[in-house]
């Protein structure tokens, strides 16, 4: 079984149209069982096309160009968090390759408003893969130290919406440095979930983000904020950075990560 997570940094990297057909070409490529993605925009006055999904969704764009690559088995959930940049719906999504069960969303922030930038929803849905029953949850969070929106009350209320008894993977990104203790990465490894990355049996990259990017204005290297955890010990035969210009092309200004895990 194969995961993969990105954050799209949708509509804000130039050529983005390309870049989605990229994004798509790995995932047909790979046939992901599921994808989770953050930051997934659609302009405010982008016309419907079902529901609450405009025809520039990040992610709708990504599965209608997997329908012509011939992947048309991926089902797409997607909700909103936040306005970005003032036009953008931006929020956050789940392309899952065999059929939902259920799904759901819900804000882990104190703020339910849409006009704040800092509002922060996780998007979730169940599927069964191989018989066995997971459940998925694409995640945004904010900073560690922000006064505003606690980052730990953000993971209590996300922990409290998760589903400990059957298999589960919190993807996305996750604004928490593996090499930073005692803050946001430790917080949440504390409260029982597994590094997939850091016990893979093959670890291929070790940053997801290089240099200052927004939200990280100060920061100079190449660090590690986006994850993969799990509740449970499986068999992650590997966890590989990708989307990082070395075999396949930069689409972010995050890298994604990828994990091929059996289970038994």
């Amino acid at each position: 079984m194969k995961l993969l997570t990105l954050n799209g940094h949708a509509w804000q990297e130039d050529d983005q149209l390309t870049k989605i057909k990229q994004v798509a070409a790995r995932i047909h490529k790979s046939r992901y069982d599921a994808v989770a993605l953050q930051e997934v925009s659609q302009h405010k006055d982008a016309r419907y096309v079902y529901d609450h999904i405009r025809n520039d969704n990040y992610g709708y764009l990504i599965q209608q160009e997997l329908n012509a690559l011939g992947s048309t088995d991926y089902e797409l959930v997607w909700d909103v968090s936040h306005y970005g940049y003032d036009v953008y719906e931006e929020g956050i999504a789940l392309l899952v390759r065999h059929p939902i069960q259920s799904s759901e969303s819900f804000y882990v922030t104190n703020s339910t408003s849409i006009d704040y930038w800092k509002s922060r929803k996780i998007v979730s849905a169940t599927c069964v893969i191989n018989e066995v029953p997971v459940r998925l949850y694409s995640c945004h969070l904010g900073w560690w130290g922000d006064e505003d929106e606690p980052y730990d009350s953000q993971v209590d209320v996300l922990m409290n919406h998760v589903n400990v008894e059957g298999l589960s993977f919190l993807l996305g990104d996750f604004n928490a440095s593996d090499d930073r203790h005692e803050e946001g990465y430790d917080y949440i490894l504390a409260h029982g979930w597994i590094d997939t990355h850091r016990v893979a049996l093959e670890q291929i990259g070790e940053e997801t983000i290089k240099g200052n990017i927004a939200g990280w204005d100060q920061n100079k290297e190449g660090i590690k904020i986006d994850h993969i955890f799990c509740n449970q010990h499986v068999n992650i035969q590997q966890s590989k950075v990708v989307f990082d210009g070395r075999t396949t092309p930069i689409v972010s200004d995050h890298y994604g990560l990828e994990i091929t895990y059996t289970i038994g």
